[in-house]
């Protein structure tokens, strides 16, 4: 029984008594909503300032345990903790006697039985696991030997998950940067505008601003290289002028999203067509609001279907966006996996005639900008159940720079999306083998030395 594995202790949230419970940073506070697929929890929305944990000293859980979320529809998910913690009172922490088990094969075993934990679950409209019912959980378990064994094999692919997960992360925030510095800061213009009124070499000045290098380190570049670098310099103005959106480099307008690109809805598939398996259809569920979009456990049609939605297939690094509902606006890179793979309706793609399919890269760069995001969620309609159109999301105003810098954004961020479905496909091997190797290794049916 899991009481048997080490204590048990169920979470609480600060009284609101205590003044400055919560602050920006200082011991995690983990609520289910942190719970968002990582194995491990180190960063989360809210923590505990000095005062909410000491009002909290007894509900303070160490590092390496074992956290599970027991109440609602998505109770059961399972956890471990990166650090010391406090949990809310809808968590069940298990801190393991890592003397007799090792707390990742814990986590293993209990990632397995998210559903068990449910039908076990007391109530109806909001299923609640209590500590009492938590504790008599069963689970079967090798010695620590086994348990460690077993642990070596499953954290290798999940380190290796991550460690994708994080380059991709930083594939992005590079991409992200060149884009801010070109298209929201416009630093190369900036650059020349100071460099005009020092009555300095202004293309020296931008292609410094562009490259991060100086000009000494200009002088060192090889020669295709530094003529590359002094094209891209010469296609930015130096001179800002007032527009409707502000300041702008001169020659850009002030347009709208429609004027690089169209969003097109997908196909309005029937509950008839859907089958066990077959090709994936990506529905709003999917954009997992990451910028990715995940393909497992997606609907599938039939292959007469798929030829009658032929136009709505996707292609790799398609960018995508929900219309409807709680995630409304968010977006998500396609990653297809070598599979070919459908867009349902109330799911945007996007589509350019100017700039082809890679207009994707500029659009995911521009899209998860705060302003530009807000602007197409202000066009939703209804309450309940927002919705936004093709032609809201097209007439989001932007400034259009001139598209000769669009073409050489896409041309120097290609390489970077690559690499970043790259990885992803790889990921998407890597969590299948894990998800494969599972059940068996911890059921026996597969041993550590055969593999």
């Amino acid at each position: 029984m899991l009481e048997e594995i080490g204590q048990i202790v169920t979470g609480k949230t600060p009284s609101s008594n205590v003044i400055g419970a919560f602050s920006s940073s200082g011991i995690p506070f983990v609520t289910p909503k942190d719970m968002d697929g990582r194995r491990w929890i180190e960063t989360t929305e809210r923590y505990l300032s000095e005062a909410g944990r000491q009002s909290l000293k007894n509900y303070l859980v160490p590092k390496d345990s074992v956290a599970v979320s027991c109440i609602g529809s998505d109770m059961g998910k399972a956890i471990l903790l990166k650090k010391d913690s406090v949990t809310n009172q809808q968590i069940n922490t298990i801190i393991v006697d890592a003397s007799k088990h090792n707390p990742k094969y814990i986590y293993y075993v209990l990632s397995l039985k998210q559903e068990e934990l449910k039908s076990i679950a007391g109530g109806s409209a909001t299923p609640i696991l209590n500590k009492g019912h938590f504790s008599k959980v069963v689970i079967e378990l090798p010695d620590k030997v086994d348990q460690d064994n077993i642990v070596q094999v499953l954290d290798s692919l999940d380190c290796k998950i991550e460690l994708n997960n994080q380059i991709n992360q930083n594939l992005e925030s590079m991409a992200q940067a060149i884009f801010k510095s070109w298209f929201i800061d416009f630093e190369p213009v900036r650059a020349k505008i100071a460099a005009k009124q020092e009555g300095k070499d202004t293309e020296l000045a931008a292609m410094c601003a562009i490259s991060g290098k100086s000009e000494e380190e200009l002088q060192q570049m090889a020669e295709d290289d530094f003529a590359e670098l002094q094209a891209t310099a010469a296609l930015f103005p130096d001179e800002l002028v007032e527009s409707e959106l502000g300041e702008v480099p001169k020659g850009w307008e002030v347009g709208c999203v429609e004027d690089i690109a169209t969003a097109k809805g997908g196909y309005a598939f029937k509950g008839s067509q859907f089958v066990e398996k077959g090709y994936p259809v990506i529905k709003i569920k999917n954009i997992t609001g990451d910028g990715k979009v995940d393909i497992q456990g997606t609907q599938c049609i039939d292959e007469k279907t798929a030829r009658n939605a032929a136009k709505f297939m996707l292609h790799d690094c398609d960018l995508v966006m929900a219309m409807t509902g709680a995630t409304v606006g968010k977006i998500g890179l396609v990653n297809t996996h070598g599979k070919s793979i459908y867009l349902n309706q109330r799911v945007a793609k996007f589509e350019s005639e100017k700039f082809g399919g890679k207009i994707s890269y500029f659009l995911f760069c521009l899209f998860n900008r705060k302003e530009y995001f807000e602007q197409i969620v202000g066009t939703a309609q209804g309450s309940a159940q927002p919705n936004i159109s093709s032609s809201g999301i097209e007439s989001t105003s932007i400034i259009v720079p001139n598209f000769e810098l669009i073409n050489l954004f896409i041309k120097n961020t290609d390489s970077i999306f690559q690499y970043w479905l790259k990885n992803g496909s790889i990921n998407n091997f890597l969590n299948q083998s894990r998800d494969t190797l599972l059940p068996k290794l911890l059921s026996g049916e597969v041993e550590v030395e055969n593999l």
